[in-house]
């Protein structure tokens, strides 16, 4: 690897996109407005990029699908910022598989999610993890999206980080992390970044704890960093009042995930980003009520874009 891609790669710091992947009314993926978004990302000097992850429908990508989209970011991101390339799969061996295509292909971290549909010890957990963080020599990312379940703690990420080095990233995505990530920050101080997932939602009591940074979708990342810059720099009412603009949407999507994808497409088109707002089912499909109100939220975003003088398209 060359220097240039380990120091981009190891002081990540700020606002990581999930890149959603849009799709053409024959749900092929739509390669031009794929180059748009990373395009719009990089413009904004986000942290990095991420991408294929659940706000991204890699659950419904084939693999070849899924090296694709990570082929066009790297291409599109020019190095830029970093790319990184997600590579899920309950199988560790094929996650580990896919991580090392991945690195050759040029991405600069690796990320997997922990696959949480059934019961697993902490030794049973390491020793997957293991297996794919060795696969690589680049820095490698955990997400640990657990809904209504335990996830990793900083025993799990401390044991985690001595075995395996190059184990530099968490995303850690629930309510009343707070006490976690002072846990985390006193076992392994600044060693393993934490990043808080679900949207930025939990940004706020987040980022005092020491976050590395927050993993949001793309349509509004720009007054995410607005807010992450202002909170990390101190100016704490600036951070709140924008925060508290942004709540609504963050509110009202996050209720369910495939109408989080809904609503992220949508709000893509009126930024001049996508072409189209396809899911690709299974989905839920927004009856005429939701769609109402999505379209008063998207309106009132639109609002805020123009208030804090923000340009919308690429």
């Amino acid at each position: 690897m060359m220097a240039e891609q380990l120091h981009r790669a190891t002081n990540i710091n700020g606002v990581v996109p999930v890149i959603p992947i849009p799709f053409q009314d024959d749900e092929s993926i739509d390669e031009n407005s794929l180059r748009r978004c990373v395009e719009f990302v990089c413009n904004r000097q986000m942290a990095a990029l991420c991408l294929p992850a659940y706000a991204s429908e890699f659950y419904k990508l084939s693999e070849a699908e899924r090296e694709q989209v990570i082929g066009i970011a790297i291409e599109a991101a020019q190095q830029r910022i970093p790319v990184i390339a997600q590579a899920n799969h309950g199988s560790s061996q094929v996650a580990a598989t896919l991580a090392r295509r991945y690195e050759a292909m040029g991405a600069d971290v690796i990320s997997f999610a922990i696959p949480r549909q059934f019961g697993t010890s902490d030794a049973d957990l390491l020793r997957y993890c293991g297996t794919i963080a060795d696969a690589v020599s680049i820095p490698v990312l955990i997400q640990d999206f657990a809904p209504g379940k335990a996830t990793i703690d900083a025993g799990f990420i401390e044991q985690m980080h001595r075995q395996h080095p190059n184990f530099l990233y968490a995303k850690l995505e629930e309510p009343l992390i707070l006490d976690k990530l002072v846990r985390i920050q006193d076992k392994v101080g600044g060693k393993v970044g934490i990043l808080e997932g679900w949207g930025g939602y939990y940004m706020l009591e987040a980022i005092p704890a020491g976050i590395v940074g927050i993993m949001p979708g793309v349509p509004y990342c720009d007054l995410l960093d607005r807010v992450y810059r202002a909170r990390k720099a101190g100016d704490d009412e600036r951070a709140y009042d924008l925060f508290a603009a942004l709540l609504p949407m963050m509110n009202f999507t996050l209720q369910d995930f495939e109408l989080f994808l809904q609503v992220e497409k949508r709000l893509l088109i009126r930024r001049g980003i996508f072409s189209t707002a396809n899911v690709r089912p299974l989905t839920m499909t927004p009856s005429p009520a939701v769609l109402a109100h999505v379209e008063f939220l998207i309106n009132q975003m639109m609002r805020v874009l123009e208030r804090e003088g923000v340009a919308l398209g690429v």
